[in-house]
């Protein structure tokens, strides 16, 4: 028996921002963002829609791919580091927002890898018999980080734009901004006899650098946990070391892919399509040329949805799926780094 996805769906933001929209906000440009991120737009929710809106959106549309009843879900998954409350997590409001049995929700929390933990949670659970389908959702609302008050004026329904001084504070966070989006992807999984399906996984943790990549307020570490002074600094905005972050991609992405292939005796060279956390562009490229590799067989789409964190790995893949780029037998392999830090790989058997 293997873990299988037999089914994925996403939904995003309701309102497109493209880099252009982005320039009218902040001091940038479209082709300094394109040149330092690849993005070249991003999905923005409406407020008063939540990260388990966008999740309940996007497991709906899985159910309906993969031709399974809400009835027959007894697990849910939820990653996510952009929860709708400090707690309760995600998990039990998408429970509720689908309509599904008091079956259990798990939330985890390892950010742009949470999918791909998710996964070795999923596949532990179907391999154990303790679940039958497990209903896995990566969803995040990026925007509420944002430091612009101009909603409207940014989504092209008002004329009342940033005065000066907001402009440059705006700017501040220019290397944030620019890159994040939001999104809500999910998958049905089952187990199935056969070959096809989940081979492996290679995960690590590690917290010795968690500063390098964290939001620098709202927890037990602070009393009160969130205060006007932190809101005034804008400490909501994720704190970030690029050249640390990108350093760290580069090095350890390569190297957990490679254990990944040789825990499960396969080449490298011989994965058909790479699905990795769509963070940047450029972390991407330098990551098929560490492995010597084309850069044609990693499907990249950060271009279109800017990084959605935990919704980026099943949205790729939801895609490549789709677009024909991944068929029945190939070999796929996900993988990603996020903050924690958190960095893994997975194979898997179309």
């Amino acid at each position: 028996m293997r873990t299988r996805i037999v089914g994925t769906g996403f939904v995003t933001g309701e309102n497109r921002v493209t880099n252009h929209d982005l320039q009218r906000m902040l001091d940038t440009t479209d082709d300094w963002i394109r040149e330092r991120t690849g993005v070249e737009q991003r999905y923005y929710a409406e407020q008063g829609t939540t990260t388990s809106d966008l999740g309940a959106r996007a497991a709906e549309q899985a159910l309906a791919d993969a031709g399974v009843p809400k009835e027959a879900v007894d697990l849910v998954i939820f990653a996510t580091m952009t929860p709708d409350f400090y707690f309760p997590g995600c998990g039990g409001l998408l429970q509720q927002k689908l309509g599904l049995r008091t079956i259990p929700a798990i939330d985890i929390r390892q950010q742009c890898t949470g999918f791909l933990f998710g996964l070795s949670v999923a596949d532990a659970f179907l391999k154990a018999g303790q679940a039958k389908t497990v209903l896995l959702v990566g969803a995040e609302i990026h925007s509420g980080f944002m430091p612009w008050g101009q909603w409207d004026f940014l989504f092209g329904r008002s004329a009342q734009g940033p005065t000066a001084d907001e402009k440059a504070l705006y700017t501040q966070f220019r290397d944030r901004a620019v890159i994040f989006g939001d999104a809500g992807a999910a998958a049905v999984l089952r187990a199935e006899p056969g070959e096809r399906g989940l081979l492996g996984f290679a995960l690590h943790s590690d917290g010795a650098n968690h500063e390098d990549l964290f939001v620098n307020t709202g927890g037990m570490a602070f009393r009160p946990y969130m205060s006007e002074a932190h809101l005034r600094e804008h400490r909501q905005m994720p704190a970030m070391n690029g050249r640390s972050v990108y350093r760290m991609a580069i090095g350890l992405l390569p190297e957990v892919i490679r254990e990944v292939c040789a825990a499960q005796n396969v080449k490298v060279e011989e994965i058909d399509c790479f699905i990795a956390h769509q963070a940047n562009l450029r972390i991407n490229e330098a990551m098929m040329r560490a492995l010597k590799l084309p850069e044609e067989r990693m499907f990249n789409n950060i271009q279109r949805y800017g990084n959605t964190t935990a919704a980026s790995i099943p949205l790729a893949y939801h895609e490549a799926r789709k677009q024909g780029r991944i068929k029945p037998g190939s070999l796929v392999c996900f993988a990603g780094l996020g903050s924690g830090f958190h960095w893994g790989a997975a194979l898997m058997r179309e």
